[in-house]
């Protein structure tokens, strides 16, 4: 964090550093703002916390935006958090990141605007709730939470104080997705009577088989940090193995809702309804017992409105992978690899002026940069993450029940059913609290 100093001591250090003789140093012709480039009291500045497999990655889609600059990279690992630094000082062409292993200090620091905090799920609400008290703008990981406690926390703190915040459900920046979501919306397939959503299933084996009984904490490993708000339980190398912790539900609600809240948001994306009308939702799964992992394996979810709109959800070997609009006119489905319709001749129509356009974005990272300069909602707003986020662990909620339950989406709780609404959040381990 910032240690304050005294006008003396200012003056002195001040003093000091004229006494140096002046050494010349070469500065990229970008870093001054030429060659296209923004001059650096221009740039958005962000600190990046978790800087693992997906933390990495959203660095490097910030890293060649003109418009920003990474300064700070954060990790409970110190060999993630020097390759970072090493990563970002490369690009940049000096040695100006720093590095913390406690992301207070990072969220501390006034000369950043903005976070990207790419950590395990438990961690997500209590981080962008500290950077929302320190006025920092975020590009957050999906899902918003654990729990709907925790996305209702998220969204009420982001819009109160007025934040821009990037949900990293990068598909709405995909054209394919964009496309669909539009001739739904304009009722190029009739009227919608079906959303079918297939996500990913945990179509894995553990990558850690044992033992699980405590180890020693590895050298330059925080465990202590890295478990935070969880359960505290004794180190092993399976709880925070990749792709592991998706499996355990101390750190995440499992691939029904890490994964489902892509194709989820989607389906909010292209019928609105399925997040905005009440619904009955009847859900069955079947849940891991391997080692550490408990979390659901495969499941099949239905939701039932009152228009009579239906969803199903499921993971992928129950249905195909992507997003399905059905109406009475015909199809549209899209998932990452490609898109498809129903009739065919869907995929040349050409979305008028005056019908509905969604945002359009072309990169992510680009556009929460640009959200950021402007003042506005970006592609993904934390209103569309927190549904998208909910819809999956209302289900999860049901199918641990093991029973149909009514949700109501105007107060955002389960009707007549107190033993639900009490899975609706979740306790924190001392002295962590929303």
């Amino acid at each position: 964090m910032k240690k304050r100093i005294s006008r003396r001591q200012f003056l002195r250090e001040a003093a000091a550093a004229a006494s140096v003789v002046s050494i010349p140093c070469i500065i990229r012709s970008s870093a001054l703002g030429r060659d296209g480039g923004v001059a650096p009291s221009d740039r958005t500045t962000v600190g990046c916390i978790g800087v693992g497999g997906r933390g990495v990655a959203n660095t490097r889609g910030l890293l060649p935006n003109q418009q920003a600059q990474v300064v700070a990279v954060c990790d409970v690992y110190e060999d993630r958090r020097q390759k970072a630094k090493k990563l970002v000082d490369e690009h940049y062409g000096g040695k100006g990141c720093s590095t913390y292993a406690d992301f207070r200090e990072l969220i501390a620091r006034q000369d950043i605007d903005a976070v990207m905090i790419a950590t395990q799920d438990h961690w997500h609400a209590l981080m962008v709730l500290a950077a929302v008290r320190a006025r920092k703008d975020m590009y957050c990981e999906k899902p918003l939470g654990v729990s709907v406690r925790e996305c209702q926390a998220i969204r009420d703190a982001v819009r109160k104080n007025g934040r821009i915040f990037q949900t990293g459900t990068q598909q709405r920046s995909e054209r394919n997705f964009r496309f669909a979501c539009e001739l739904a919306r304009n009722g190029y397939v009739g009227k919608i009577h079906t959303v079918e959503v297939a996500t990913e299933g945990p179509n894995f084996k553990p990558s850690y088989m044992g033992p699980f009984t405590p180890q020693p904490v590895p050298p330059g490993f925080d465990w202590d940090m890295w478990l935070g708000p969880a359960p505290n339980k004794p180190y092993n190398p399976g709880r925070v193995a990749w792709p592991d912790w998706y499996l355990i539900w101390d750190y995440c609600t499992g691939f029904i809702v890490n994964w489902g809240v892509h194709h989820l948001d989607i389906a909010y994306w292209g019928c609105p309804e399925v997040a905005t009308e009440p619904f009955e939702v009847e859900c069955r799964a079947t849940y891991r017992k391997e080692g550490f992992t408990d979390n659901v394996d495969t499941w099949k979810a239905n939701f039932t409105y009152a228009s009579g709109l239906r969803m199903v959800f499921s993971d992928h070997f129950q249905q195909k992978l992507g997003c399905r609009f059905i109406g009475e006119k015909g199809w549209v489905h899209v998932d990452r690899a490609g898109i498809w319709a129903q009739p065919e001749s869907l995929l040349s129509v050409t979305i008028q002026p005056k019908e509905i356009h969604l945002r359009e974005s072309d990169n992510h990272y680009g556009d929460f940069v640009e959200s950021v300069r402007a003042r506005r909602d970006p592609v993904s707003d934390v209103e569309a993450g927190h549904k998208a986020s909910y819809l999956g662990m209302v289900a999860d909620i049901s199918a641990r029940l093991k029973r149909k339950l009514k949700w109501d989406t105007k107060t955002q709780q389960f009707i007549g059913d107190d033993e639900a609404n009490g899975m609706l959040s979740r306790p924190m381990r001392s002295p962590w609290h929303l």
